[in-house]
């Protein structure tokens, strides 16, 4: 029992490193957040419960990472963020993905090489709304 209780502690904290990972692709989270100067203008919007919002930035060729941020921080509202890149789909995340319940999800998409140039596109999704939610969603 005590080896089962301290397994099921741990997946958290595992999964919170690496939130996906596959063929020299990683998502992980992106922890505490200073945003720099060169982010994309930040997006504010309000969705309601079954709602989808969709964003979208240009990633260029030989970029290595891209740091996702969608925040609404109301933790008992739940959003989720599906990423889009141009050869593959990733998600849905949610709040707990970043390995923090705290009305924020902060990724952070990487690969060995580079990453996909090209249009990656960004899905909100509201999932469990009371009434509409208001939220930040900036990429850099």
């Amino acid at each position: 029992m005590a080896i089962l209780v301290c397994a099921i502690m741990l997946v958290p904290g595992v999964s919170a490193q690496n939130v996906d990972n596959s063929a020299g692709f990683s998502i992980t989270p992106a922890g505490d957040l200073n945003l720099p100067g060169t982010a994309s203008p930040r997006t504010v919007g309000t969705i309601t419960q079954g709602q989808t919002d969709w964003y979208s930035t240009v990633v260029t060729s030989g970029t290595s990472s891209l740091t996702m941020d969608l925040n609404w921080g109301y933790a008992p509202d739940s959003l989720t963020l599906t990423i889009l890149s141009p050869d593959a789909t990733y998600g849905p995340y949610n709040d707990l993905s970043d390995g923090t319940t705290n009305g924020r999800i902060t990724l952070m998409a990487s690969q060995t090489g580079g990453l996909s140039p090209g249009t990656w596109k960004f899905k909100v999704y509201g999932e469990t709304v009371l009434g509409s939610q208001s939220y930040n969603f900036v990429t850099y």
